[in-house]
């Protein structure tokens, strides 16, 4: 019989799941894993230290850059710091597009990593599904901010612009007969709140469809099930939030427990694993973008019905109108002051936090008075869950490596920030 060795495997640093910048040592004894190391910096983009140099307004779109799949979600936890400091609120109507676009974001987000995990584990189908919808909502962002990623959309004091009265179409090419675009363009002859809506109608399809794909899928089963189990006490013990600690059967959700926003006003539920494993955690994102559809239903039919300035009319915080700055000195002024000097925040700290896809998204900002910042904490939550790794891949194969890394929805661009 041969000899069974000791190996240490270099698991990337070019693993797909990983987003390509994870360096994962690896300890075997045979295939089983003794012991797993994570060297991460790959990926260091020193987001925090530039924020340092910056007037606190051109930091914003290095919000997106962070977790390139969340986007706006990033931006959110942001500008909420920036508006607490500056002791100011946005208008409801911005509140409730931030809401909806949140939910978007989720849903972006679990698609991404429903469709990825999938792929890891050997399910092709899901992929392509996925994908499918990404496309609708990833025009929903372009419609808002001209960008299909980084959208820098959310300003302090509300949003960018308010929601186009109409949808970009599709156009018959020598790729797509006008019978062919003609269907595709059936759900975009309205406003973007009518895509939206019909968006939001087939959805629930569409998560049947990927369920019955995999939730009771005999392999899907027995690549998941018992996988880096995690137990309450230990999620909390190592910082989990998100689903990896709903995953484990705690009950915490920043949108019921600390709302922001309007949160407070849509209803919801917040879904919870029992066992902690990879499946647990697959079944809670999977009931999260049912839920997150029926926050996006929500917000859609208040906005219906609610007109409003969807920014604050101060502009010592909030640029003028391109129109007045075109005609009047004063707002001339002020656009130039805001754009080259930028605003001054008051002296103090202040931490505020939302639930990003991901799990807590927490920014932490030390303001001397200055038009930037004297420090900037970015508390990202894969940074918590890399660290876990270790201990939740310890006594797994190999191929239980892969699954684990899914199942934590790691994005590096805020791990190495």
């Amino acid at each position: 019989m041969p000899e069974i060795r000791n190996y240490t495997l270099n698991f990337g640093p070019q693993h797909p799941s990983a987003h390509g910048v994870l360096r994962l040592v690896l300890e075997l004894d045979g295939e089983t894993v003794e012991r797993a190391d994570p060297h991460i910096g790959l990926l260091h983009r020193a987001t925090e230290k530039l924020a340092e140099s910056k007037p606190y307004n051109q930091s914003i779109p290095y919000m997106d850059r962070l977790d390139y799949i969340s986007m706006m979600c990033n931006e959110h936890g942001y500008v909420l710091a920036l508006e607490k400091m500056l002791g100011i609120a946005a208008p409801e109507r911005a509140q409730y597009i931030r809401v909806m676009f949140d939910e978007i974001t989720r849903v972006l987000n679990h698609v991404f990593w429903l469709g990825a995990h999938a792929l890891d584990i050997g399910a092709m189908t899901v992929f392509l599904y996925a994908f499918r919808e990404r496309e609708d909502l990833m025009d929903v962002y372009e419609a808002v901010s001209g960008a299909r990623l980084h959208a820098a959309y959310y300003r302090p004091g509300g949003v960018y612009r308010d929601l186009p009265d109409s949808m970009a179409k599709y156009e018959a090419s020598k790729w797509h007969s006008q019978k062919e675009v003609d269907r595709l363009n059936e759900n975009r002859q309205g406003s973007l709140l009518d895509f939206i809506e019909d968006f939001t109608r087939r959805f629930p399809t569409y998560i049947d469809e990927y369920e019955t794909l995999l939730t009771d899928n005999r392999i899907w089963k027995q690549r998941t099930v018992g996988i880096g189990v995690v137990s309450p006490e230990r999620a909390l013990q190592m910082g989990f939030t998100g689903p990896m600690l709903r995953g484990s059967g705690i009950e915490w959700d920043l949108r019921k427990k600390q709302p922001y926003a309007v949160y407070d006003k849509v209803d919801f539920d917040i879904p919870v694993g029992t066992n902690g494993d990879c499946y647990d955690r697959y079944l809670v994102r999977v009931e999260e973008m049912r839920q997150s559809n029926r926050i996006i239903k929500q917000c859609v039919d208040w906005l219906r019905n609610n007109p409003g300035p969807v920014m604050l009319d101060d502009h010592k915080h909030v640029p003028p109108k391109r129109e007045e700055m075109k005609g009047n000195m004063e707002s001339l002024i002020h656009h130039f002051k805001l754009f080259t000097e930028g605003y001054s925040l008051p002296e103090g700290e202040v931490y505020t936090a939302v639930e990003h896809p991901k799990g807590e998204f927490g920014i932490y900002l030390v303001s001397d008075g200055a038009n930037k910042p004297y420090r900037l904490k970015i508390r990202s939550p894969g940074f918590a869950h890399l660290a876990s790794l270790d201990e939740m891949t310890r006594g797994h194969m190999i191929a239980d490596v892969v699954a684990i890394i899914g199942t934590q929805d790691i994005v590096f661009g805020e791990i190495d920030r």
